[in-house]
């Protein structure tokens, strides 16, 4: 079992995500998460730095093994591209970097003017895009002539010694299929023993990670606070967070969580207690690997607390 931190560029500036990372080393979480995002979810959050070049930083300020989570392959940026950018990674930090895929949010991809595709479609082109990447990652010269993507003499030459593992998002049933089928690996954020135990029997037992996220600060209230000030927007159901295309928008439609109903769904304040029972229920999930990102200002408070007091009862 690994415990790693969940480093959202959507919220902290990047000095504050390496300073994150460090402190993450310090305490001694085992690993790192990083979103990637073009932009935040909402104004408050306020920044979405570019993650290639965070990872970069990265690999020269901590040593600890970093995933995706999770980059979007198909619209935005082309998978090619991708396939270079990941490789780099892997060679800026000797081999600790896992490709976490999945098949994004309008939120991101629109900024081209795409067309945003229907949900199959999007499925359909992650898989030929982790083909692509794969490909790519063998070194020779590419030309791709697939159904959405193209590429003429393509080589990537900057390379890992081993390509990269690629860890694949999934939330229903036909993108867990294809989790199971294109995937190394698992990336969920629902502490959903059934998710889990879908996946791993439909891939034959590999791994899964998930993520989750906390509010820490010093009294309920005020990490409830901070959790509806800068978060509320994960409270939306069902597909909005894939089909909204601004911020503006997921404000808008943010207007109708509730205070309450943040407060009912996230650990906010300094009890032990509840964050230890928080984690551990992603271990009962049996995910292999569990992410926690603090939401709000207190990100050294939180990170020193789970070094010394959280993570020692996992263990």
């Amino acid at each position: 079992m690994r415990f790693g931190y969940f480093l959202s560029c959507e919220e902290y500036s990047p000095s504050e995500i390496v300073e994150q990372a460090v402190a993450a080393e310090q305490a001694g979480f085992e690993a790192l998460w990083i979103s990637d995002h073009f932009h935040p979810w909402n104004d408050e959050q306020g920044q979405s730095a570019f993650v290639w070049g965070m990872i970069g930083a990265l690999s020269q300020a901590t040593s600890l093994p970093i995933t995706t989570a999770v980059t979007c392959p198909t619209v935005r940026i082309h998978p090619a591209v991708i396939a270079q950018a990941a490789a780099t990674a892997a060679v800026q930090t000797g081999g600790r970097f896992t490709l976490g895929v999945g098949t994004g949010e309008a939120l991101n991809e629109h900024v081209l003017g795409d067309v945003w595709p229907s949900a199959d479609t999007r499925l359909e082109m992650l898989e030929e895009a982790v083909d692509l990447i794969r490909e790519l990652w063998q070194g020779g010269v590419v030309t791709w002539d697939g159904k959405h993507y193209e590429t003429d003499t393509a080589r990537v030459y900057t390379r890992p010694e081993e390509p990269p593992a690629i860890y694949v998002s999934a939330f229903g049933p036909k993108a867990l299929e294809v989790a199971a089928r294109i995937g190394d690996g698992y990336i969920g954020t629902q502490d959903d023993p059934e998710l889990v135990q879908g996946f791993k029997d439909q891939s034959g037992g590999k791994p899964a990670q998930g993520g989750v996220k906390v509010a820490w600060a010093q009294t309920r209230d005020e990490g409830v606070d901070h959790a509806y000030r800068l978060w509320a927007n994960s409270g939306l159901p069902g597909e909005l967070s894939q089909v909204l295309p601004t911020p503006q928008h997921f404000m808008q439609a943010a207007e109708l969580v509730t205070r309450d109903a943040v407060s009912d769904s996230v650990v906010a304040g300094n009890d032990v207690d509840q964050h230890v029972e928080q984690l551990r229920s992603y271990v009962d999930a049996g995910y292999d690997e569990v992410y926690v990102a603090n939401m709000g200002p207190n990100y050294v408070a939180m990170i020193e607390a789970y070094g010394r007091d959280v993570l020692p009862r996992l263990r």
